[in-house]
């Protein structure tokens, strides 16, 4: 995008080169934040404008060309911001920070229109919001932390627990399954942002897109583990601004779904280390609270269309009290956190029910009986945590006749949240399977009025409705 100022003494020297970023001196007239900076004769070598170091000096990520970069090169800025393709022309297809495509298909249409990759969150008032659920089809979800139209999920996990997973599951069930409630006619896109995860998922993701015939109302932006920190800072921001292009221009509502938040929070770590700048806590750059704003507050609705949010969030160490971690949880609606326990003892999804829940859990936004029976299976589950060591360490059949009964329909109701998913079709032998969320209510209601006593709890694990299922009878 042209500045509307003259350019003409905006020439200077790199005079040090760390990483992915480079000192820049100029002469005279210093570029903007987030302008682009060309080496002078080689315009594939290209700098962005980070922060200001000094007078007259900069700090600027390496976008490209790198490798061409020495001490006393003449660099130029050239009066524009970074922009992405963006509009009908990049469904389908896999693009980069600098809107190129890298999917081997070849390169996108001509003409394409190009966004400029940093852009103000739009004001307050032209914000819209929306109090309604948007189900997903997976039972603890959609019972316990139902997502929000137009609002924000948050799935937060340690390495290797399932989050990448689970929203590989919430993107097939709302995209290819169409849990959509509110049928409207409107034009809906999906835009998927991978930042800093294994490129294999990534390419395993496009398949999965690309065989379910979803794959041309989805835009995919990707800068993978092992690229360059500023590619992984830039690339939340630039899929960002394709979702924002579907919603304005095109007045379409967008599912966003970002894998992962951490790591643009990392890389933004990474780039103030270089710039020797001074950290804030657990080494966290001072400017991570701004950055998370900056980013987050560009995907609200606004007018009539939506943007829903899902974010998977590693949680490094499985400590949800890191700094990084902690600096995401303002933003969203609803939290789902994933616990290595569970997973270990083979209940999946690996949600814990008690550290996940929405802000939309109201009597007056769920119903009465869905808010009433959520009540009511917290409580249950709260109590039978504390009896879990006692039972650990004497046994079942040394509670009382009341603690026995609750302990049980706790396991029957921690078992009947877990779900075969249709993403792990192949890996588990299992069919997946989607329920709708009133039935969800009734079974949760019908464990804990006891409906089920009769029934041996492991019968539970991995099904669907029960009143589809034939569970065995313990004696």
């Amino acid at each position: 995008m042209k500045q509307k100022r003259s350019l003409r003494n905006s020439k200077g020297h790199i005079v040090s080169v760390a990483g992915d970023m480079a000192e820049v001196v100029f002469d005279g007239q210093v570029p903007a934040i987030f302008e682009v900076v060309v080496a002078r004769g080689d315009p594939g070598t290209k700098l962005l404008v980070y922060a200001a170091s000094g007078q007259h000096r900069v700090s600027a990520m390496i976008l490209s060309g790198r490798s061409g970069l020495y001490r006393g090169r003449a660099v130029v800025g050239i009066g524009e911001t970074l922009t992405v393709a963006v509009g009908r022309g990049v469904l389908g297809r896999i693009t980069n920070i600098f809107g190129s495509a890298v999917d081997g298909k070849g390169k996108l249409g001509p003409n394409l229109p190009r966004s400029p990759i940093r852009r103000p969150a739009p004001a307050y008032e032209d914000v819209s919001t929306n109090r309604t659920i948007w189900e997903t089809g997976i039972k603890a979800i959609d019972f316990f932390a139902p997502l929000v139209r137009g609002g924000k999920m948050g799935l937060f996990g340690g390495a290797g627990v399932g989050k990448t997973v689970l929203l590989s599951e919430i993107l097939h069930n709302i995209v290819t399954l169409k849990k959509d409630g509110k049928k409207t006619g409107k034009k809906r896109f999906s835009v998927f942002a991978g930042v800093g995860e294994r490129v294999r998922e990534g390419q395993e993701l496009y398949e999965e897109l690309s065989t379910r015939g979803v794959l041309p109302q989805t835009a995919l932006v990707f800068g993978p583990m092992g690229s360059a920190a500023s590619v992984r800072f830039l690339t939340a921001m630039a899929g960002a601004t394709v979702a924002e292009y579907f919603r304005d221009e095109l007045g379409a509502d967008v599912l966003f779904f970002i894998d992962n938040v951490f790591r643009f929070a990392q890389a933004g770590m990474e780039l103030a280390t270089i710039t020797r700048a001074i950290p804030s806590e657990d080494g966290y750059q001072a400017t991570l609270a701004s950055e998370m704003a900056a980013f987050h507050e560009r995907l609200v609705s606004r007018g009539s269309s939506d943007v829903s949010t899902i974010e998977a969030i590693y949680v490094p160490s499985d400590d949800l009290l890191d700094t990084g971690v902690q600096a995401i949880y303002p933003y969203l609606d609803s939290i789902v956190t994933l616990s290595r326990d569970v997973y270990q003892e083979g209940r999946l999804p690996a949600i814990d029910l008690l550290s996940s829940t929405s802000a939309i859990l109201s009597e007056e936004q769920v119903g009465q009986a869905h808010y009433q029976a959520v009540m009511d299976a917290q409580t249950i589950l709260k109590k039978a945590q504390g009896l879990a060591r006692m039972v650990a360490l004497v046994g079942e059949s040394e509670l009382s006749a009341d603690n026995r009964t609750l302990w049980r329909r706790s396991k029957m109701l921690t078992n009947y949240m877990t779900q075969p998913f249709f993403v792990t079709e192949v890996q588990s032998g299992k069919k997946g399977v989607s329920v709708p969320l009133t039935a969800t209510v009734a079974d949760v209601r019908a464990i804990l009025d006891g409906k089920h006593d009769g029934e041996d709890p492991e019968s539970l694990l991995f099904v669907g409705e029960l009143k589809s299922e034939k569970l065995k009878i313990s004696f």
